[in-house]
């Protein structure tokens, strides 16, 4: 059977299990170097390392943004081309993502090159931690071509309905990343600079390796020359739908720029340290969820573009179960294990001290992100952008942003920790109430 075909006849459990299984075991990987990144800084460069990754954090936030606007936009929109049996309209996305890419990819590393230390002192770099954040996000910006490339076209790797190559895309660079920052910063001596220069030669190796794949014989969809010329119609296409995720990061870059400057305001430069763990460690646990949504979202473009409104009620149940499933877990491990996992990465007491609390206040509501993630993402699956935006910005903007800015004011320090998990649940209630009202309109579509 043809690979996306089957995202229309095949049992969604299956589907589900194919499809979020390499992306799940592709993020967690991601995730790990993260997470070894981290480690490696925290140990090899101290709680000054961790706070200046910390502080430039916003930065990449804002690149993995635009990423996602151009990525996403188009693998929504090449599922549902799928759907439609429009193989080359998809191959016109296809074209147009990458162009759009390279695009920004160039004007963003223009922009913050010139621009570099005056951006991060506006996110809180001074006095030492300022050297050791512009050696790594100066790093990093070089590199952004490749991180675009790469992480842009795979989401389109996945919604053409080749998972496994997706996963491969992601575990290349984690596993190059994950041998490369020891060396680099142990092994050579060069420090965060040592860390951020891992990162983009793993980056880079995964840009190469996601061109081969759309320039070779196993993709069902092509990279062809003609397609490469922006086309206005299919450009504001991209944009509209991949706005959402967009938005997302950049709220999410926002607020952790009001976060670090509340941290540093109320608990100082280990405050900030004890934020960059627990974003770490959230991220880690977040992945498998991510991975589940994104290998939901190509099964709920296809059917929906079909009009195959039941399985696309299906796949959204199953999604919420496995994401609700995984939160559950992470939130059990976290209350349990909170002090040993700040461990890992300083042995500084009063950093373990601050960072265990941290960690179990900030991550209280866990068992409801599942949930939250899966539901307001079935939105931008099938092509409701303005939902999408809307319920992807409730937790970031009009609800968390404000929080953060209100409770440190009275609370201090315990505000700032207590902001997060306020908005996880009401935005967790605001997503119920639409993706329920969506269900039920599904339900009246049905044809029987």
């Amino acid at each position: 059977m043809d690979r996306s075909q089957a995202l229309g006849n095949e049992p969604i459990g299956k589907l589900l299990w194919d499809f979020s299984l390499p992306a799940i075991v592709g993020m967690l990987v991601n995730a790990l170097y993260n997470i070894v990144d981290s480690i490696f800084v925290g140990n090899g460069v101290g709680e000054i390392g961790l706070t200046a990754v910390t502080i430039a954090y916003p930065i990449m936030l804002i690149m993995m943004g635009f990423g996602m606007l151009i990525g996403i936009g188009a693998s929504t929109l090449v599922s549902i081309r799928m759907g439609q049996q429009n193989k080359e309209a998809a191959e016109k996305i296809l074209g147009n993502a990458l162009s759009l890419l390279l695009i920004i990819a160039v004007v963003f590393t223009l922009g913050l090159t010139l621009f570099l230390d005056p951006i991060l002192r506006l996110l809180g770099a001074e006095g030492d931690v300022l050297p050791y954040a512009r050696d790594f996000t100066h790093m990093i910006a070089l590199g952004s071509v490749s991180l675009y490339i790469g992480f842009g076209l795979n989401n389109i790797i996945r919604s053409e309905g080749n998972p496994r190559i997706a996963m491969f895309t992601m575990l290349i660079s984690a596993i190059i990343n994950i041998i490369l920052n020891p060396l680099f910063i142990f092994g050579l001596g060069l420090g965060i600079k040592g860390s951020a220069l891992a990162t983009v030669i793993a980056q880079t190796v995964s840009a190469i390796w996601v061109l081969a794949y759309f320039f070779g014989k196993k993709s069902v969809l092509k990279i062809r020359t003609a397609n490469l010329r922006l086309n206005g119609a299919i450009v504001a296409e991209i944009i509209k739908i991949g706005i959402s995720p967009f938005l997302m990061q950049i709220a999410a870059s926002v607020v952790t720029l009001l976060f670090n400057i509340s941290l540093i305001r109320y608990g100082g430069d280990l405050a900030v340290a004890a934020y960059g763990i627990v974003g770490r460690v959230a991220m880690l646990i977040l992945m498998p969820i991510f991975g589940i949504n994104q290998g939901v979202q190509p099964i709920i473009g296809f059917n929906y573009g079909a009009r195959n409104y039941a399985r696309v009620i299906e796949a959204i149940k199953k999604a919420v179960f496995a994401g609700t499933v995984f939160s559950v877990i992470g939130f059990i491990v976290i209350q349990l294990g909170d002090v040993y996992i700040v461990r890992l990465f300083n042995n500084n007491p009063d950093l373990i001290s601050l960072g265990s609390h941290a960690i179990r206040v900030v991550l209280i509501m866990l068992p409801l992100i599942g949930f939250q993630v899966v539901g307001a993402s079935y939105f931008q699956a099938v092509g409701q952008a303005g939902k999408a935006a809307f319920l992807s910005m409730s937790r970031q903007v009009i609800l968390l942003i404000p929080l953060i800015l209100v409770l440190p004011q009275f609370y201090g320090l315990a505000g700032v920790w207590a902001a997060s998990p306020i908005a996880d649940l009401a935005s967790a209630l605001l997503t119920g109430f639409y993706l329920m009202t969506e269900i039920k309109r599904l339900k009246r579509n049905i044809v029987s």
